[in-house]
């Protein structure tokens, strides 16, 4: 079994998966987030544009996301509570690693938990951070 895209150390058929492919619906704003990430990994816009707010809904959006030429490497959760999660997303775009630190509001629409908003917040990756290439090794040695 391959680990799930989303970090969180399970298999990805027991993690994200399900989610993906409708076979259930997240029950926290956690669950959602992780695989609204997976689900830009994956390119799979259609799951995004259904977990969005109604008023975030765009149908051109599907495709841009379907179309993205990032390669997304990891994520790190660094708070959650309620409808509400902090998280650093790193990626590769253009040979550069490059760090995306969000806190994402999650609402309840038709009985089912969608994303709402997110602030950008500041964040740079640290030097002495293991690579988010996955290499092993620390930034300043690695990708840098």
């Amino acid at each position: 079994m391959k680990a799930c895209y989303c970090d969180s150390l399970k298999a990805y058929e027991k993690c994200c998966e399900p989610f993906l492919l409708g076979k259930k619906i997240p029950k926290s704003a956690l669950e959602l987030m992780r695989s609204r990430y997976s689900a830009y990994v994956l390119r799979k816009g259609q799951y995004l544009y259904d977990t969005c707010s109604t008023k975030l809904k765009n149908i051109d959006d599907i495709k841009s996301m379907n179309e993205q030429n990032i390669n997304w490497l990891s994520l790190k959760v660094q708070s959650f509570k309620n409808n509400e999660v902090v998280f650093m997303a790193y990626y590769k775009e253009k040979n550069e690693i490059l760090v995306l630190k969000e806190k994402s509001l999650f609402i309840t629409e038709d009985k089912k938990i969608v994303y709402d908003s997110g602030e950008m917040l500041p964040a740079q990756i640290e030097r002495n951070e293991i690579c988010p290439c996955g290499s092993g090794k620390k930034y300043k040695k690695c990708c840098r």
